[in-house]
């Protein structure tokens, strides 16, 4: 099973091929931060923000500065040595390429940004010193330490415990954390403004959506091959820990829009919130917890690929082996 101790090296015969196309898939979407375009950003950074918003691009790019290094870190400890499947390790050691492409964006994304080194090393420290971001941080490493001396998945309640760390991040962390992120970069898209941001942020997107894609799968897979690892405590403790990420995410809502945002909402954050969280928990066979829809009509945009003509800029597409439409589990 996909979740057995041990450490199978055997691709042929292929037991989880599904794995393996991913990984084609995700090699084919292949993207280099060179390619994106920061000359508009840093005259609208100068010119056309307000004061709000350039509070709210502060925050936003603190987050970025550390969140995918708190991904790739709990990925190299946690995932990779316990989902025993070759094919699937294939596809983690792409992910983990991808989260170092992020890491290498949101740095340039800082450098471009923030020219002062003494705000930059702020920002780079935002997970000690910006507490709305610490929050974030902090329920990201209660969720790494809970399995980080666990070394093999001997009992069902290790496995439980593993599967805990993947829905969290999965769920959480880039399915409710980073798409919060993606919405206050789409909403200044939406108003013309920062286009490498956005273009960057494109790409960004596709790969957060593919991970989750993948988590899934994985959970999927293992409840399929041993169906009592789902119990009703195990169900409960899922909501509450996406209701928790919730309230992390709306205290940095409440922070990021602490000075007053034309066209965002606190109530409107909360309830895009609670739709992707509901969404989350529909893909684990759970039912929705808030009932919300989606008041953001910006993010329809988001699954577009080719964005050159409404804004006028590069396009944001792959380079390699994408054609026709990009189809992802989120509908918005």
């Amino acid at each position: 099973m996909i979740l057995n101790p041990g450490f199978n090296l055997t691709l042929r015969p292929m037991k989880y091929p599904v794995f393996y196309e991913m990984y084609k898939n995700g090699i084919k979407n292949t993207w280099t931060v060179d390619e994106v375009d920061f000359s508009k950003d840093t005259t609208d950074l100068q010119t056309r923000l307000t004061p709000a918003e350039r509070h709210l691009i502060s925050r936003l790019v603190a987050f970025f500065a550390t969140g995918d290094s708190i991904v790739g870190n709990n990925l190299v400890l946690n995932l990779y040595k316990h989902i025993n499947s070759p094919e699937a390790r294939l596809y983690l050691s792409r992910q983990l390429y991808e989260e170092a492409l992020h890491v290498q964006f949101y740095l340039t994304l800082l450098d471009t940004y923030i020219p002062d080194h003494d705000e930059r090393a702020k920002a780079f420290a935002a997970v000690e010193n910006i507490p709305s971001i610490k929050k974030k941080a902090e329920f990201c490493f209660k969720w790494m330490d809970s399995i980080n001396q666990l070394d093999k998945l001997a009992t069902i309640q290790d496995r439980r415990r593993f599967l805990m760390n993947l829905i969290c991040f999965a769920t959480c962390v880039e399915g409710l954390f980073f798409f919060g992120a993606f919405a206050y970069v789409y909403f200044l898209r939406s108003k013309g403004l920062l286009d490498g941001l956005a273009a960057g942020t494109n790409w960004v997107f596709r790969d957060e959506s593919a991970h989750i894609h993948f988590a899934m799968k994985v959970i999927e897979t293992a409840r399929a091959e041993e169906p009592d690892l789902f119990n009703e405590p195990m169900q409960q403790m899922i909501v509450q820990m996406i209701e928790e990420a919730v309230e992390c995410e709306m205290a940095f809502a409440k922070d990021i829009l602490d000075h007053g945002v034309a066209g965002l909402s606190l109530n409107d954050m909360r309830q895009y919130l609670e739709f992707i969280a509901d969404q989350r928990l529909q893909a684990l066979s759970i039912p929705p917890r808030f009932n919300a829809k989606n008041p953001f009509t910006f993010m329809e945009l988001q699954d577009v690929q080719e964005l050159t003509n409404f804004f006028e800029r590069r396009v944001s597409a792959y380079q390699v082996g994408v054609t026709g439409a990009v189809t992802f589990d989120e509908t918005f």
